[in-house]
């Protein structure tokens, strides 16, 4: 393969193998297993790291309710938010243990906010597509750790409306290594494209203040990091979703003009279906203009 192509004339092919193996590839057996070994393999793969997310997603919901409010996510152990007593293994075995307590806590018998299992389940239904895509390769690596900070950021952003640079900016970091490691001759797109992303908004949110803050555009270049030049496309597929949202709700009179929508959990959304349908999405978006 040669060097990766400026932004504009990324053609399908060179899109595909910045998320991974292509289509051909994925046919013939190309850099895996095949048959039904491959098959088998793959889907235990993703029930591997469906069960991870569940994991992962237990995790999360830590990382949103303590960042935000600057408390460590290492100490002290898993709470009940209500009357702050220390929740046993038992009872924080994500999903399970909300479905026998019956979303109470077993201490004071406070409700546990749904969000609680929803992350939970979000993140591991996250995993296990993520695995179903991009299979045994190193993309998978990058892909997972995606998935896992848009859902903190997005839930954090709908909650809180703040995007916390204690969760862009490792993520950031750990987008460039992974994305490097897993498509090292693309090395250069990577931290260009982050720059380049945050820029732009940089410049959209100088020119017209008050539509998006910082987190946003720091979100922006974190995207780039993992995402390379998709990143645009990721932000401009946020819009559309904003967009879209923002209308509906007005329509049905639950908004109006001066109501602020999270901005930042839209380009999350965007983000995913880039993750996805990147090869598809970009040559959609080309064909635009």
């Amino acid at each position: 393969m040669t060097g990766p192509a400026p932004v504009g004339t990324l053609d399908r092919p060179r899109a595909a193998r910045l998320f991974g193996r292509t289509d051909g590839e994925k046919r013939h057996g190309t850099g895996g297993l095949s048959g039904e070994a491959d098959l088998t393999g793959g889907l235990l793969l993703a029930l591997l790291a469906g069960l991870l997310g569940l994991v992962v997603g237990s995790f999360l919901n830590v990382v949103i309710h303590r960042v935000p409010r600057r408390e460590s996510v290492v100490w002290p152990g898993s709470r009940c938010p209500e009357c702050g007593t220390a929740i046993p293994a038992r009872d924080n075995v994500p999903l399970l243990s909300y479905l026998l307590l019956r979303g109470r806590c077993r201490s004071c018998g406070a409700s546990i906010p749904a969000r609680y299992p929803l992350v939970e389940a979000l993140t591991g239904a996250l995993f296990l597509l993520v695995a179903l895509r991009f299979g045994a390769e190193l993309a998978l690596l990058p892909a997972l750790v995606l998935v896992a900070s848009l859902v903190a950021l997005a839930v954090t952003d709908l909650e809180h409306r703040l995007l916390p640079n204690a969760i862009v900016g490792p993520a950031a970091l750990a987008g460039l290594a992974l994305s490097t490691l897993a498509r090292p001759e693309w090395w250069w797109v990577y931290p260009l494209s982050g720059l380049a992303a945050g820029a732009a908004l940089f410049l959209i949110s100088a020119l017209r203040p008050g539509g998006m803050g910082m987190g946003d555009v720091k979100l922006a270049a974190m995207l780039g990091c993992f995402l390379g030049p998709y990143a645009f496309l990721a932000v401009f597929l946020g819009a559309l979703l904003g967009t879209a949202t923002s209308a509906g709700l007005m329509a049905t009179g639950r908004a109006d003009r001066r109501t602020k929508l999270p901005f930042g959990t839209f380009m999350a959304a965007g983000a995913v279906l880039v993750l996805f349908l990147g090869p598809a999405l970009w040559s959609a978006y080309l064909g635009l203009f």
